[in-house]
């Protein structure tokens, strides 16, 4: 398919189709997605998101109608974690649900174009060599397992490699730092949270919240920024001050989650990610030229960083 520019403006109509299942053999419950994608446009670019712990496929609507609006088709799997599922930290389960997460973008992307088949007119419309994953808290290890990150164990010996050919760039935000300076419930409880970013060689952008201090891990917000420090390059950086975990609200307006909802916040955090691709799959440079140039006059309320 030839390059094309997508279309891309504030006002661009979106539609969404839910849910469509995927194939997942073994999975204890079907998997299920939806599909966000602007209704005009040609060599529509792909976003595979995934949710942090709890929420589904009906989550992070301000994130997800803003990157439709500017020219992206969003997937959204609900992983097994989410509350409709019914699996806590006791459940038996539980333990192995990062994998099932990693399995569950891994089969949305070995069968996007069965999934894109089922939304009437879109499959032509999407550019397939243009696919990212991006993910929120502990959908940010899911989605940083899929771009080269490797699960330490308890010996600190890197798992097995989670990485999928058909992902070229992708985007972290509030994704969980290293595993050393977990809390004891952590430890009993998420043990699978140490990530080895050292492989994860893909172009990403990391986002981190200033405020952000997690019940999770003994150190503070810049835990956050791991993914960033501790990665090859290519890699950015947005740090934004006052941002708690869910950014401004990113999961979706007035939700029990949300301690600091600004909804200009959560702009700066979608414009951030979908300009970040749109470089990165060189379609269009200027979004990412016009945030990095804003920098300079933000006045330390957010901050990019590149390397």
């Amino acid at each position: 398919m030839p390059t094309r520019i997508p279309t891309r403006h504030p006002d661009q109509r979106i539609a969404a189709v839910k849910p469509i299942t995927v194939p997942a053999p073994g999975r204890d419950t079907a998997l299920q997605v939806k599909v966000t994608a602007p209704l005009s446009g040609q060599g529509l670019p792909v976003i595979v998101f995934s949710h942090g712990n709890a929420w589904s496929l009906d989550g992070y609507q301000p994130l997800v109608d803003r990157w439709a609006a500017a020219g992206f088709v969003v997937v959204q799997p609900t992983h097994l974690d989410s509350r409709r599922n019914g699996i806590g930290w006791e459940d038996p389960r539980f333990a192995t649900i990062w994998r099932v997460r990693i399995a569950d973008l891994h089969a949305v992307l070995d069968h996007l174009d069965d999934i894109l088949l089922q939304v009437d007119g879109l499959a032509p419309r999407v550019d397939r060599e243009r696919i990212a994953v991006v993910g929120h808290s502990w959908g940010g290890q899911t989605a940083g397992a899929v771009l080269g990150a490797r699960v330490l164990d308890a010996d600190g010996v890197p798992g097995e490699d989670f990485s999928h050919p058909a992902v070229s760039a992708g985007a972290l935000l509030a994704a969980t730092g290293t595993g050393d300076s977990l809390t004891p419930f952590a430890v009993e409880h998420l043990p699978f949270m140490r990530p080895d970013f050292s492989t994860m060689t893909t172009p990403a952008l990391v986002v981190a919240g200033g405020k952000d201090q997690s019940q999770l891990s003994t150190r503070g917000p810049e835990w956050f920024t791991d993914a960033y420090h501790l990665s090859p390059s290519p890699k950015s950086l947005l740090a934004v001050a006052e941002a708690g975990h869910t950014l401004g609200g990113i999961a979706g307006e007035m939700t029990a989650e949300t301690t600091d909802e600004d909804p200009a916040r959560v702009a700066l955090v979608a414009d951030a990610v979908s300009g970040y691709l749109l470089d990165a799959f060189a379609l269009d440079h200027a979004p990412w030229a016009a945030l990095n140039d804003a920098a300079t006059t933000a006045d330390g309320a957010w901050t990019l960083s590149r390397k």
